[in-house]
């Protein structure tokens, strides 16, 4: 009888110091989770994370359009991109009725996620599939001959691990990138999986937007998958992953108006509609651009209080910055304070 699939991961002790931060951490953010402001907040936590996870995959709708598009309300973008979000937000709907280990439901996830941009939504990959670095192949997925019996040694795995979920989860998302079972949505596939483990571990990560902080440090997300494969063993990404779970947390706990600096606070209240960088350094009376970038700029971006129009493209002469769903909960807090 051969051995059970063991993935190879050294548990370093920086990998091991950050699970008991995150265990720490949650321990003090595990309660109220179930008045109606703190259910608000999940939900804008929720299109943060489909958002992230999107955005990573090319997709340029904002928050507020993938809210609109969750309250119903008519969207105009691209048409893909469009079914891409609806998509996402009803496989994020079903999510506690999948079971992380059963292959039924991993492949009724990607039905979910793909339905309508894939012919074989599903349906494990018939072909080669590769990842893109532009035009330079970075990883060449094993032929699909061997995804069926990979992916199955991958879920028995994930089912009788002791290992932390925190651990588990990271290694299963390595694994699963690195197998890349399906034509298309691996990376959205790898990320939704992920979140599924934990939030069997603790309630609290249903909703935490992990995705979107992987979006911030994208170039570092795919750094850490190729190290992870040079060395063959899944440490570093493992270790990329408890930093931005990490990172997430403070984002869910159960509390509508997250800290903010009397500097982010003045941009908050400055911004009326879309309003380029030069408009609101005047609306603020500042005249140092380095100052206003790093003092009120990112930290309201990286709270997710405020969002870019063109995401994809920072730098864009055409950037304009808004309130997001967050930021406007924000607002009508403090105001009601």
């Amino acid at each position: 009888m051969s051995k059970p699939y063991q993935p190879p991961c050294t548990l370093t002790p920086a990998i091991l110091n950050r699970v008991a931060e995150i265990a720490e951490m949650v321990g003090r953010l595990a309660v109220r989770l179930e008045t109606d402001g703190e259910r608000r907040l999940r939900r804008i936590n929720r299109i943060r994370s489909i958002r992230g996870s999107l955005a990573i995959e090319g997709n340029t709708l904002s928050e507020a359009q993938i809210t609109a598009i969750l309250e119903g309300k008519p969207v105009i973008g691209p048409p893909r991109e469009i079914l891409e979000a609806r998509n996402a937000l009803k496989a994020y709907e079903l999510l506690q009725g999948w079971q992380p280990a059963r292959e039924a439901d991993l492949l009724a996830a990607h039905r979910s996620l793909m339905a309508g941009l894939v012919d074989d939504a599903g349906r494990w990959r018939a072909g080669g599939v590769g990842v893109m670095a532009g035009q330079r192949v970075i990883h060449l997925a094993p032929p699909a001959s061997q995804v069926p019996r990979l992916m199955g040694d991958l879920l028995h795995w994930l089912e009788a691990t002791e290992a932390h979920p925190l651990i588990a989860s990271s290694i299963f998302h390595y694994e699963f990138e690195f197998i890349h079972p399906f034509s298309d949505g691996n990376g959205r596939m790898g990320r939704l999986w992920q979140t599924l483990i934990l939030s069997r571990w603790h309630a609290l990560f249903a909703d935490t937007p992990v995705e979107s902080l992987v979006h911030e440090h994208q170039a570092a997300y795919y750094a850490a998958l190729r190290a992870s494969t040079a060395q063959a063993d899944s440490a570093p990404f493992v270790a990329f992953m408890l930093d931005r779970i990490l990172e997430a947390i403070p984002a869910a706990a159960p509390q509508v108006a997250p800290h903010v600096t009397p500097q982010v606070e003045r941009l908050l209240r400055g911004i009326r509609g879309e309003m380029s960088r030069e408009a609101l350094q005047q609306v603020l009376d500042l005249q140092d651009r380095k100052s206003f970038r790093e003092r009120y700029l990112a930290p309201a971006l990286a709270q997710g209080l405020i969002e870019r129009s063109v995401p994809d493209k920072p730098n864009s002469r055409l950037q304009r910055y808004r309130l997001t769903e967050l930021g406007r909960v924000w607002l009508g807090h403090d105001e009601e304070a």
